[in-house]
């Protein structure tokens, strides 16, 4: 059969460099960093006392103060995305079909903030234990994709990945994949998380997986660099509208990007680590590249999963190196977590969104906080450090990859 295309047509975000897509924007293009001491919870006694917030957040702003106490954290961030990616589509909701709209959520984690307070409140009281019948529907994690739809009234498939740090870009490429098979004709399609508060910063510091390096929050998020020591925590959600082409051009919608490539790998080696010769890596990129019908020459930028911690950084390079050959040299390269620091379950929908933003303003962005490559990275590839430039870019590709070896690629195309 011959599968439908999948375009871009809205986009919705809020997360530590803006509370919407321009405003993220234009603090990713003059490499602005979003981290800074955490104000969830006293962080004093951690190792780690700094994040990416979500800064001065209200979600009566967007959600009726009657709802806010029926949603996780991670939940509001989710409605906030969707919301804009919506109206920014134009979709008139009275003229669709609203049984051929579905919503595909990432979440790595979900409602640990509802967890870790329950918890917290029962072991504290010393009466007759008392749960809010909120507790679980807050708590589990395919409660975003189910309110969103609730909220729309889209009665086509909705369901949530959750695949660590894949999980936005693993969602977007199911929808896609719906879209392709004509199972639908819309969906939102994207991640949320939020996992800055005690169980998030503990457990990730007891795996020595985060940045201490408290003196300098800014600068603590430096993938590539020698100095590098973790990955800096961030919160937020990102959304985009998948729309089937024919359908988005009969109602003369704007179309942002074709998602032309999924690649979907795993690495099959270990719990966290990713295989150090990035095999899982290079299989998903090729996978995507083949997808798409594309060679290695014709992709122009790649927005690097580059967390800034030792062992991938090492690893994705390598990987890049095996799919591209000596096009590496002549690849835009950046890893935009540099400044949102690592919004884990919510990462890829987010870098997406960057990857193609670059490619409508024709604007590459940074790596930030690089004072000194690490000796072990090919000093030849072009991870646009410290600055960001002006390239056409007509085909941009985004990679993610989560604990347990879940890989994900996506390749975008610009239409003229």
């Amino acid at each position: 059969m011959e599968l439908k295309r999948v375009v871009v047509t809205g986009l919705g975000t809020i997360n530590p460099l803006g509370k919407n897509v321009e405003e993220f924007w234009e603090n990713l293009c003059n490499g602005v960093s979003g981290a800074g001491p955490i104000t969830r919870f006293d962080a004093s006694r951690f190792k780690t006392q700094f994040a990416c917030e979500v800064r001065d957040f209200d979600p009566s702003e967007y959600l009726e103060k009657k709802e806010v106490h029926k949603h996780d954290l991670y939940a509001q961030f989710a409605y906030v995305a969707a919301a804009q990616a919506i109206s920014h589509s134009g979709l008139d909701l009275d003229k669709i079909d609203k049984d051929e709209c579905g919503v595909i959520w990432g979440a790595g984690i979900g409602g640990l903030n509802t967890f870790l307070q329950t918890v917290t409140e029962y072991n504290q009281s010393p009466e007759t234990p008392r749960f809010s019948p909120f507790f679980i529907p807050k708590m589990i994690a395919n409660m975003a994709s189910g309110n969103i739809a609730l909220k729309y009234g889209f009665r086509g498939p909705t369901i949530t990945t959750v695949t660590a740090c894949a999980s936005a870009t693993h969602a977007m490429i199911d929808a896609a994949t719906y879209i392709r098979l004509g199972k639908a004709n819309i969906f939102i399609a994207g991640g949320s998380e939020s996992a800055i508060n005690e169980a998030g910063v503990g457990g990730f510091n007891a795996m020595r997986a985060l940045s201490t390096r408290n003196n300098d929050p800014k600068t603590a998020s430096r993938p590539f660099d020698v100095g590098r020591d973790g990955f800096v925590m961030a919160e937020g959600s990102g959304a985009l509208i998948l729309e089937e082409y024919e359908h988005a051009v009969r109602r003369g919608a704007t179309i942002y990007a074709e998602l032309v490539g999924i690649g979907m790998s795993t690495d099959a080696y270990h719990m966290t680590a990713p295989d150090p010769e990035g095999g899982g890596a290079a299989l998903v990129m090729k996978r995507a590249l083949d997808d798409a019908g594309l060679v290695a020459s014709d992709i122009d930028y790649i927005n690097v999963h580059g967390t800034s911690t030792g062992l991938g950084d090492i690893a994705e390079p390598k990987a890049i190196k095996k799919v591209f050959g000596d096009h590496i040299y002549k690849l835009s390269i950046s890893a935009t977590k540099s400044m949102t620091g690592h919004l884990l379950g919510a990462a890829g929908a987010v870098e997406a969104i960057a990857a193609i933003l670059a490619m409508r303003d024709g604007i590459v962005p940074p790596t930030i906080n690089q004072t000194e490559l690490d000796p072990e990275i090919d000093p030849k590839i072009d991870f646009t450090f410290n600055k960001a430039k002006k390239r056409e870019l007509n085909y941009v590709l985004s990679n993610t990859f989560g604990f347990g070896g879940h890989n994900g690629t996506v390749i975008f195309k610009k239409l003229s």
